[in-house]
């Protein structure tokens, strides 16, 4: 079991030392960390630069751009020299047939033709298939939850969805999440919607998908809907996901526990349920019209969700599969990596808090000379979970069933038994408890991987560690990992143990009880709290999206650029900002950097705004209009990569 090390306070000098011996870091460290409740700050060697790159070679280091002011408001903000194109709303048809956006009158059936709501996650898939092309694609987009009071007319609390609402309204709501593949193309400085034959709906509503891996067919996956335990209508609660390097998307289902309800009791699935949150009160209607969300009258139905979810977006007549041998948890991203040996590797962070990080390698090897046999590679393979050292070292620890405490003694069955329970088994292996662990991105050229941290406010001085050093932690941080070294083949990712480092640590560096950590150069701008999504561009620079600034650091949220590498190391600058109540989700590049696309989710979503009185009717400012969710292409004035000055 992980356990914290002794406090001590550091000094700026000893924390210069510390940074030097084992990282040999070439600037400066910035203003004090007072206090920081635990030793190595700094804890991995310096990874050599073998790595090789995911992309093409990087062209010069841009000029900086001008960065964004901090605040709240209303409207959208991007650097000078950039321009946004809304390109995708709540309720814009992208199937044929479908009506125009009306949210008085929505029906299910006009949403199964719409693009839903909460838009999350982002894939760009280049067509045609297997090229790098920039102009012309699928976008691949999450729609996460509703936002019944900012959806519905005459809708004030959280309460009225749930108590209030018709079957129609639920029904519309369930055809709102999910997912949408949308064929875009771009003409001039203008990115158009194609109503073409990709252009595909997958919705909680009605979508059948198949379970794959240990648990098809499992007696715990049985429903009185699906009595053999293969088939399952719709997927929920997607939030980030990740891209295959055979062109399929992976999307997660991440916060179940607010679509079930039930009272716990004395049924077999009554620990794993508590476990898992699912006895909270639920936050939507769903399970007044439909047994299945209803924990005492199907019981199975909810071990049937928190899966990662395959789909393959070129080809819209594929069923989309759940992929049950990556574990189940409350994933937030499935960032997806190609081993110098073959084998595929996932990263995956439980997001909630004082839960773990995880990685799930393939059994088998990736085939570019037969592609249909890499359709399966995520049937098979170990997951396992992250144990953080004081050492500044990390071990992947095996999740399987007859290794240490995963044995009948402790109720786990066979393989699948542990798969269902990924939280309890990571319990019992003595897994390090986290801050929230979020998106995860891997540097294209070192191959260092990058974790986003978004809080832990519950988080005692007691419980502090080294890799969650701080205790009430508001703000949030973002961890780094270093796979061994392979020389010319880049790093191992399938190695059982690396080192660790922590890029930066969340909140206002001139506020001393937020005790931040940045490059001593950021500037006011440059701050930044809950890191949630990201994404590296070409140069390795890592773009950060937020979630929760508004509440931490008095504005809006946005993106960070931040560099990981040489002296500007850990220097974060302010890139956009979205409009109040909203967060920044999911920044996905072309492949040639010219285009950024992001999802701006749940604008208008402050305290007390509702669809009736908003605080923004963001992107429309119609007064007939609520705020709607939308996804924003955003391109730099002169066409070159997005990010320069």
């Amino acid at each position: 079991m992980h356990t914290a090390p002794p406090k001590k306070q550091l000094s700026l000098h000893d924390l210069i030392v510390e940074r030097s011996k084992r990282r040999q870091f070439l600037g400066g460290l910035g203003a004090t960390l007072a206090a920081l409740p635990f030793t190595p700050l700094f804890g991995c060697a310096t990874l050599p630069r073998s790595a090789p790159p995911q992309h093409a070679a990087p062209p010069d280091v841009p000029t900086p751009f001008a960065e964004v002011s901090q605040g709240i408001d209303a409207h959208f903000h991007l650097s000078p020299n950039h321009a946004s194109q809304v390109l995708l709303r709540w309720g814009d048809p992208i199937l044929p047939g479908a009506p125009p956006f009306s949210p008085r009158t929505i029906s299910p059936d006009d949403q199964r033709g719409q693009f839903g709501t909460n838009c999350d996650f982002i894939a760009f898939m280049p067509l045609p298939f297997g090229s790098q092309n920039s102009d012309h694609g699928l976008l691949c987009v999450n729609h996460e939850y509703p936002s019944p009071t900012m959806m519905l007319p005459g809708f004030t609390r959280r309460k009225d969805a749930r108590d209030k609402c018709t079957q129609e309204q639920s029904q519309m709501m369930m055809a709102a999440m999910g997912h949408s593949v949308v064929e875009v193309k771009r003409q001039g400085d203008q990115w158009n919607v194609i109503e073409g034959d990709f252009n595909r709906r997958i919705t909680l509503l009605d979508t059948p998908m198949d379970i794959g891996g240990p648990l098809r067919g499992h007696p715990r996956m049985r429903t009185t809907l699906d009595p053999k335990g293969e088939t399952i209508i719709g997927t929920m609660a997607n939030c980030s996901g990740g891209i295959t390097p055979w062109g399929t998307v992976l999307i997660c289902e991440e916060n179940i526990e607010h679509y079930f309800i039930g009272e716990k009791g004395d049924s077999p699935e009554a620990e794993h349920h508590d476990r898992f949150g699912l006895y909270s009160e639920p936050r939507f209607p769903f399970y007044r019209f439909e047994d299945r969300f209803h924990l005492n009258r199907e019981e199975n139905e909810a071990n049937r969700f928190g899966w990662v979810v395959e789909i393959d977006p070129y080809d819209p007549a594929s069923r989309p599969v759940k992929r049950t041998a990556m574990g189940r948890i409350t994933r937030e991203s499935a960032t997806t990596i190609l081993n110098h040996d073959g084998r595929v590797v996932v990263y995956s962070g439980d997001d909630h808090y004082f839960e773990y990080l995880y990685r799930f390698v393939s059994e088998d090897r990736f085939d570019p000379n037969h592609p249909d046999n890499n359709r399966v590679l995520l049937e098979k393979g170990t997951l396992s979970v992250a144990q953080f050292g004081t050492d500044g070292s990390f071990t992947w620890i095996p999740l399987k069933f007859g290794q240490g405490p995963l044995t009948r003694e402790n109720g786990f069955k066979d393989q699948a038994d542990v798969l269902l329970e990924t939280r309890r088994a990571a319990d019992l292996l003595g897994a390090t408890p986290m801050d929230r662990p979020e998106d995860i991105d891997v540097h294209p050229q070192t191959g260092r991987v990058y974790v986003m941290l978004t809080k832990n406010h519950k988080r005692s001085a007691e419980k502090a560690s080294d890799a969650n050093p701080r205790a009430d932690n508001h703000h949030g941080h973002i961890l780094e990992l270093s796979p061994p070294a392979l020389g010319s083949e880049g790093v191992d990712h399938a190695a059982n143990a690396g080192r660790w480092d922590i890029l930066l640590l969340g909140g206002d560096h001139t506020n001393p009880d937020h005790r931040a950590h940045y490059h001593p150069d950021t500037s006011p701008e440059g701050y930044l709290a809950n890191p949630d999504n990201s994404t590296f561009d070409n140069q390795g620079r890592l773009w950060i999206s937020t979630d929760g600034a508004e509440g931490t650091l008095n504005t809006c949220d946005g993106i960070w650029v931040c560099e990981t590498e040489g002296d500007q190391r850990a220097l974060t600058r302010r890139f956009l900002r979205v409009p109040i109540g909203a967060e920044l989700c999911s920044p996905q590049f072309t492949p040639d950097n010219t285009t950024l696309f992001v999802s701006v989710q749940h604008p208008g979503s402050s305290k007390g705004s509702t669809f009736d009185q908003p605080s923004t009717r963001w992107p429309d400012f119609d007064d007939l209009l609520p705020p709607r969710a939308s996804v924003v292409a955003i391109r730099h004035q002169d066409g070159g990569v997005v990010g320069r000055g």
